[in-house]
């Protein structure tokens, strides 16, 4: 498939037209003109980029690219290498931030929402979701749910929070600053990705759980569903490489 044409076809399915991003979501870095072999991940770090090199890809796709705003536009160490890898071995790189988040069928919320077995309601914010557990259950049975699904043990906040959980919201990734917004949806407990020091005041004094996965955690399956779309439909040879990364 042609570099090019592999963007227009993931910028169209992700929409993301529709975003006000704050780092450029496709193609951010061309390399050759036709890809084959894709490494997808969820950072472009030197590891996967040296993953990348060892399986002779065409194109690295992520969820945390490159030339993020405010981000310094001097090129030198770590940025120096990583383009260094990328360019002198003619390898694409493709973005998507925000549209893998809030796809409804692909992104990363909605894999949550699969793995937890909870029915989507709506948004609290674009790339925060709200809705309903399938059977309302108490914090310690979402607890081990959540060691069953994502293999991690989380963060749980639970002091003044009510015995079943019911109503929830949630948001991959950085998303502990939305609780607030989450509650005035009568939420019983709110999940993402990050936690605050001031985390653990908001949630006792509102009388809400709180789960913190981990960042890399809940921003995974966003990235290796798109990749298995991109099997099904168009038959590329796509390969998730997980970097270890307990944060």
């Amino acid at each position: 498939m042609n570099n090019f044409d592999l963007e227009e076809i993931i910028n169209y399915k992700l929409a993301s037209h529709q975003y006000d991003d704050i780092v450029p979501n496709g193609l951010q870095i061309e390399g050759r003109s036709v890809v084959k072999k894709i490494i997808t991940g969820v950072t472009a770090c030197q590891d996967l980029l040296e993953k990348a090199v060892y399986y002779n890809a065409d194109a690295i796709i992520v969820h945390h690219g490159y030339f993020w705003k405010n981000e310094t536009r001097y090129i030198h160490n770590m940025q120096k290498k990583r383009l260094k890898t990328i360019l002198t071995n003619n390898i694409n790189l493709y973005s998507w931030h925000l549209p893998l988040d809030i796809h409804t069928e692909l992104g990363n919320n909605a894999q949550i929402a699969k793995k937890l077995n909870i029915s989507v309601k709506g948004n609290v914010l674009p790339y925060v979701f709200w809705g309903i557990m399938k059977n309302k259950i108490t914090g310690d049975t979402l607890v081990n749910q959540i060691k069953n699904q994502f293999k991690i043990t989380p963060i749980h906040l639970y002091e003044n929070a009510p015995l079943y959980i019911n109503r929830i919201a949630w948001c991959s990734g950085r998303g502990q600053s939305f609780i607030k917004q989450a509650y005035k949806f009568n939420i019983h407990a709110f999940l993402t990705g990050e936690i605050s020091e001031e985390t653990m005041h908001i949630s006792k004094e509102l009388g809400i759980h709180f789960f913190s996965l981990g960042h890399h955690i809940t921003e995974k399956d966003g990235i290796k569903s798109l990749g298995k779309w991109l099997q099904k439909k168009y038959f590329l040879d796509v390969q998730f490489i997980d970097i270890n990364n307990p944060a």
